[in-house]
Parts: C-alpha cells; sequence; structure tokens
C-alpha cells in the first residue's frame, strides 16, 4: 500500500515539474524569444506594417482603405471623395453587426463565377440584377465619368481590370500604375495641381515587382495619397 502510494506521487510529482517546465519553456521562453527576434529583425512588419504621416499612425501597408465622402441623407452608400487616389473596388466586404463595440468590416470576396451574368462570352447585363457583369459595367462606367475632366476624355478600353473588380480579401492596398496614371488628371484638377507634378508623384510611388520578377507592378494608394497631401501643402 505505501509502495503503490509513493510511486503514485513520484509519478504526479514528475508530470507536475514536466508541466512547469514545458509551460516555462513553450509559454514563456519562446515566446519572448520570437517576439524579442521579431522585433529586432522585422520590427515594421511584426507591429503591423504601420505606416505613419505627421507622426501618427494612419494605416497598414497592407490594408486597404476607403476615401469616400461622408455619408448623406437618404443614402446608401457613400460617394468617392474625387480629390484622391481611388483604390480598387470592395464589393465583397461585409459589416459587422455581431461585435457592435467596434467598427469592423468582414472581409471576403463576392464569390461570383467570372461568367456572372455572361452570355455567350457577352455581358448584356442589367445596372442592378447583382452578376458580376452587372457590377463590372457600373464600375466601368463610374471609372470613365469619374475621372473624365475638361481636355481629357477617359475611353472604356483604357479602364484596367483591377478598376473595376474587387480583390479575394476585398483589403488590397495596391492598384496597378495604369489605374493610377487614368485618375492623374482629375486628382490634379481637384487639387489644382499640375498633371505633370501629379503623374511624377505616381512614378515615384510605382513598386516594381518583387524581387524583379514575382507579382505586378503596384502603387500602395495610402502611400500615394499621403504623399499627394504633402504635394498639396507644399503647392
Amino acid at each position: 500500500m505505501n509502495n503503490s502510494v509513493t510511486n503514485t506521487a513520484r509519478l504526479l510529482g514528475a508530470g507536475l515539474r514536466a508541466l512547469l517546465i514545458l509551460t516555462l519553456v513553450t509559454g514563456v521562453l519562446y515566446p519572448l524569444a520570437v517576439t524579442g527576434i521579431a522585433q529586432g529583425l522585422f520590427n515594421s512588419k511584426a507591429n503591423g506594417s504601420e505606416i505613419k504621416a505627421d507622426g501618427k499612425v494612419v494605416g497598414s501597408s497592407l490594408i486597404g482603405q476607403s476615401y469616400n465622402l461622408p455619408l448623406q441623407k437618404g443614402q446608401e452608400t457613400p460617394a468617392p471623395d474625387l480629390r484622391w487616389f481611388q483604390g480598387r473596388p470592395a464589393n465583397g466586404l461585409g459589416t459587422n453587426s455581431v461585435n457592435t463595440q467596434y467598427k469592423l468590416i468582414l472581409s471576403g470576396a463576392t464569390n461570383l463565377s467570372a461568367d456572372s451574368g455572361a452570355v455567350k462570352g457577352n455581358c448584356p447585363a442589367k445596372p442592378d440584377d447583382g452578376t458580376l457583369c452587372a457590377q463590372v459595367l457600373a464600375a466601368k462606367a463610374a471609372v470613365v465619368k469619374d475621372n473624365s475632366v475638361p481636355g481629357y476624355a477617359v475611353k472604356p478600353s483604357q479602364v484596367p481590370a483591377d478598376a473595376v473588380t474587387s480583390s479575394g480579401s476585398g483589403l488590397d492596398p495596391a492598384i496597378s500604375p495604369q489605374y493610377a496614371d487614368l485618375q492623374i488628371h482629375r486628382v490634379a484638377a481637384k487639387n489644382g495641381l499640375s498633371v505633370k507634378a501629379v503623374a511624377e508623384l505616381v512614378k515615384k510611388q510605382t513598386q516594381g515587382r518583387t524581387l524583379g520578377f514575382i507579382g505586378e507592378p503596384r502603387v500602395n494608394v495610402l502611400e500615394l495619397n499621403i504623399a499627394l497631401k504633402d504635394l498639396v501643402a507644399n503647392n
């Protein structure tokens, strides 16, 4: 009987020591080591790839933002603020109706197929039928209208795909150089700037392919608009 109690106590003691040691190693030392390495070698990425302006964090380089006018009475969706460069559509985003303590958005795609609304390769969709064709046609018409200013008319054939389609997450922070270029005349006119100055700004903010061959050239919209704000202030 005594041997049984002694063995049980010895086993419980060994298990308790193992629990304490593993808790210390995996629950304290390992997280501290990983956090220290991340902060030391990848500080910006570890902290969410923050972008600062005027000494304040204004966003992340990995998450797109909207640049809209305040919602007016009777409007269901706000109109874009055309002083700023606009990002990709975010048709897949939802609204947060569960945790109302925070103003969160739900990331996601539209889940519409590539041929949604198409008939034999054509897109005869009606403007409000909810198909991908309808969304693309409506977005293209808006891009043409918004970016056509006196002396510069946008043609439908100039509108790139990323101007009328959302990304898989709906939070893409970047646009193609083609879409940025298409917006130059409108941004210049709305802010009283020369087209040349805005074009140079876009060129400076254009990033090439990662390592020279991965991905596509892109322009981070938040970083571009921060640079635009500085350009307007110094003009």
